[in-house]
């Protein structure tokens, strides 16, 4: 134990341990956050989000888990609300400059390291935290891709990927059931399956958000009434 272990608290500073308390606090966050899962499929990327709203008289379309940062490329996150859409702004802007300044689409890749770069900033310096939030990021450039960036800015492919309270039982459940080359249908189906078990089978289709892009075609969010089809 170390004396004055608070003093490593109070701001984003190293530990003698190596550990940055502030962002772990960030990381636990999205540990609570709803479950969010990204696949890989055969010629696309598909996402497929819990909206875990409880309250009566809310709204559920005024929730978004799902999000198209440019027409090549779709997001989801988990954690915290204000973070989550703040750093999505940011992904989108960084597209639409890169298609302003050289008329051309920017890499999946190179979205996500500006994404890693920005909430970077967040555990450098005192008087800021780190953005409680995870990112899926995926979408198509040369090949399909999907990449997590984390609290701590650390960036990492995957074949397919969860976030959020749910991202055991969703990891196992990928680990087994995910094959490379799956069909888009088939990848939707496996990740509502993966919900409703995260969910202990009460999950219905206007708590979901789905999101995909397939060959030729741009990243499109499925309406509720096609999310429907899949319950």
């Amino acid at each position: 134990m170390y004396p004055n272990i608070q003093a490593y608290d109070r701001g984003v500073m190293f530990n003698p341990d190596g550990r940055l308390f502030q962002v772990e606090y960030a990381k636990e966050a999205v540990r609570r956050g709803a479950t969010a899962i990204g696949m890989v499929t055969k010629n696309g990327v598909v996402f497929v989000a819990h909206k875990n709203i409880e309250e009566p008289l809310s709204v559920l379309s005024s929730m978004q888990k799902v999000f198209r940062v440019d027409s090549h490329i779709g997001v989801a996150y988990s954690g915290l609300q204000s973070d989550g859409l703040h750093v999505i702004d940011a992904a989108r802007g960084s597209a639409q400059s890169h298609r302003m300044i050289y008329d051309e689409v920017k890499s999946v890749e190179a979205i996500a390291k500006d994404v890693s770069s920005y909430m970077l900033q967040g555990t450098l310096y005192g008087g800021v935290r780190p953005y409680g939030v995870s990112l899926l990021l995926g979408g198509i450039d040369t090949e399909p891709r999907l990449y997590e960036v984390e609290p701590g800015a650390s960036l990492l492919g995957y074949k397919a990927d969860a976030i959020g309270i749910g991202k055991k039982v969703a990891t196992d459940i990928l680990v087994r059931d995910y094959k490379d080359n799956m069909a888009l249908d088939d990848a939707i189906t496996l990740g509502v399956k993966i919900l409703k078990k995260v969910n202990e089978g009460k999950l219905d289709a206007d708590h979901v958000d789905i999101g995909f892009i397939d060959d030729g075609e741009e990243f499109t969010i499925l309406e509720p009434e096609e999310i429907a089809k899949h319950f």
